[in-house]
């Protein structure tokens, strides 16, 4: 039995062959025969580049799906069908034979055809199984059909043109073609072509993948298998590699890391691929309300590869001597092949909600081996794929451009705007440190306009501005931002902002900035705006936000212990005997607050400092001695050289 060099399951179920590529056949009849021998003509002019297709005798199908179990062609006399196939066959002008194979599929006899590009296009079959008349055929959608008109004239110019990848190569030889590469693909196909007990010689293993062609006496290996089948495509195609440039700024900034890939072209892209995915930053969003966490990357891995396969899928490997380059930006990435598209696809086609027309392959090969390997898909989902990841990581759109002269594809994924926050942060955070301060602020200042939503940006651009004493220009750049911030991160500026004005005791000013501020939703800043209320003096409005948000904030040492002295701050500020039973109150629930932040404190300073309060509030509670004593004890056993420890023990001691 001749063996078949894709995995059945792979050709019928999942569907990884595009319909365009795939036809099924429930039964054997006379017209049948008719159809396939249209079918074969069809798929040998290989009208869009696609390297032909397949045809299964014993499927039925319905709306373009195979309808299984397989009805079979067990009652059938496979060898003479194929016979009367091989017959009809015989009468496509240039001569032309597809590769048959019998097979059983789910316990029912199957016949699969295969019918790859041939060399000679454009052929013509019969229109009927009698009479002289002929026409040509090729594939539109899912169905064999006659060519006329423009789809004609098409053809009849794609006359004995083989496209480049699918060309002979005279100055190398088979030789060079690794055989050990050639398995590890049929392999990853799951091919019967290297299933246990089957040894398949390797010449042979070439001429059942049509990596070869007959010249003259000998053979050539095929441009293709030079592409995927050696270890160094470049020797023979300049260009053949991927080189990733990564900048710390936009174009002509300083180059940062420079890494090029070579190899196998499957290979070369999976290689470029992990740097890639290495690179983009995982970030973590709490969303307010939810237990859930938002998860997001700078860039989506599957718009990545989709891009960098349409690349090398899509790109000249004639006479080309330009690598697919990808340029990282702090903002972007950009992936760019040479030349452009092939004619037919124009800008307009590659905007939102367009689709790019049907229009033929610069590579056959390079395609069917790119989708076998399942690198790439069915052929037209690539740009909507990227936009549609894109959109789902919350990314901005993408964009593709070429220019006039079709020299060049570009393919622009822009950062997720938190990525950009994020590395611009980390830039700055460098600069600032080494002394480059003015650097620093108009590093986040460019980050900034390129994600003007962010409000951690200009928080940081306030603390460093704040830093250099500058806080009349920090308030500009506050009063100058608050329009473009997204409203559930509008308080980070102003948190900033309060802080740098209590720095400086500015206390009256930074009371009245507060009254502005936009309540916060994540309990970290919640705390943070608690805590600015409490230096601020303005304890009622902290007390409110402890007491508001105690479910997210009870956990937390450091929220549970500023509450308790906030609590601690109002009861003292009651002078009044009349509020004597309020003060109480106020003293024994900052106890309580004090007990729990000793016990989730892990801060040998915090929890001293909780014991010290406690020492205070049960001697105004007027608790027995040997507690107040104990909790001292507790608090200068931890910062025995605390002086404000013993200063307070001595006050008291003497009372």
């Amino acid at each position: 039995m001749t063996l078949l060099p894709v995995n059945l399951d792979a050709l019928i179920q999942p569907r990884q062959i595009e319909s365009v590529r795939l036809e099924f056949k429930k039964t054997w009849s006379e017209p049948a025969l008719e159809q396939i021998v249209r079918a074969v003509c069809a798929f040998a002019n290989d009208f869009f580049n696609l390297n032909g297709g397949y045809i299964v005798l014993g499927i039925e199908e319905k709306d373009g799906l195979p309808i299984l179990p397989p009805a079979g062609l067990d009652d059938e006399n496979l060898d003479e069908i194929q016979q009367q196939i091989r017959g009809q066959c015989n009468r496509i002008d240039p001569s032309y034979q597809p590769v048959l194979f019998p097979a059983t599929y789910q316990g029912k006899a199957i016949l699969v055809i295969w019918a790859p590009a041939g060399d000679a296009r454009p052929y013509q079959a019969p229109k009927a199984s009698k009479g002289g008349e002929r026409a040509y055929y090729i594939r539109q959608g899912s169905e064999s059909v006659e060519a006329k008109g423009d789809s004609l004239n098409q053809l009849m110019q794609l006359t004995a043109r083989v496209p480049f990848d699918d060309r002979r190569h005279l100055q190398a030889t088979v030789d060079e073609i690794s055989p050990a590469l050639v398995r590890n693909y049929l392999a990853n196909l799951k091919s019967d072509l290297v299933s246990p007990g089957v040894n398949v010689p390797e010449r042979e293993l070439y001429r059942y993948l049509r990596l070869v062609s007959p010249v003259n006496s000998h053979e050539a290996p095929r441009n293709v298998a030079l592409l995927f089948f050696t270890t160094d495509p470049e020797v023979y195609f300049r260009g053949a590699r991927i080189e990733i440039v990564q900048f710390g700024d936009d174009a002509g900034g300083d180059l940062i890391e420079e890494k090029i890939f070579r190899g196998p072209l499957n290979l070369q892209i999976n290689q470029a691929l992990d740097y890639l995915n290495a690179l983009s930053t995982t970030l973590l969003r709490k969303l307010p309300n939810q237990a859930e966490v938002a998860r997001s990357v700078a860039f989506p891995y599957e718009a990545m590869e989709e891009a960098l396969v349409n690349a090398v899928y899509h790109r000249s490997y004639e006479n080309m001597p330009e690598p697919v380059k990808v340029y990282l930006y702090p903002d972007r990435m950009e992936i760019i092949s040479y030349p452009g598209p092939v004619p037919g696809i124009e800008m307009r086609h590659l905007q939102k909600g367009a689709s790019v027309p049907p229009v033929p392959n610069r590579n056959r090969r390079i395609g069917e081996f790119l989708k076998d390997l399942r690198l790439a898909e069915s052929r037209g989902t690539g740009i909507p794929k990227i936009r549609r990841k894109m959109a789902e990581n919350g990314s901005p759109e993408p964009v593709f451009e070429f220019d006039e002269q079709r020299t060049y594809f570009r393919a622009i994924l822009p950062a997720h705007p938190q990525f950009v926050v994020l590395h611009s942060l980390r830039e700055s955070a460098q600069l600032w440190a080494t002394g480059e301060r003015q650097r620093a602020i108009q590093n986040l200042d460019s980050a900034r306009r390129r994600a003007p939503h962010s409000s951690a940006l200009v928080a940081q651009m306030i603390d460093y501005l704040a830093d250099l004493g500058e806080l009349s220009r920090a308030e500009a750049i506050l009063n100058e931002t608050q329009s473009e911030i997204g409203l559930g991160e509008k308080h980070l500026p102003y948190l900033s902002l309060v802080r740098a004005l209590l720095d400086r005791n500015e206390t009256a000013k930074a009371s009245q900035l507060l009254q502005q501020l936009p309540p916060p939703s994540q309990a970290d800043d919640i705390l943070e705006l608690a805590l600015l209320n409490k230096r601020s003096n303005r304890l009622q409005e902290a007390h409110k936000l402890f007491a508001a948000n105690f479910d997210l904030l009870k956990n937390n040492a450091k929220a549970v212990h500023e509450f308790a002295q906030t609590k601690i701050k109002i009861a003292s500020d009651m002078r009044d005997n009349r509020n004597r039973d309020v003060r109480r109150r106020l003293n024994r629930e900052a106890a309580e607050l004090l007990h729990r932040a000793i016990q989730l404190s892990d801060d040998a300073t915090r929890t001293a400092w909780c014991w010290f309060d406690l020492a205070r509030v049960l001697s105004w509670l007027r608790e027995p001695e040997s507690e107040i004593l104990n909790a001292y004890t507790k608090a200068t056993e931890l910062l025995p050289y605390e002086q404000r420890f013993k200063e307070w023990y001595q006050t008291w001691n003497r009372r």
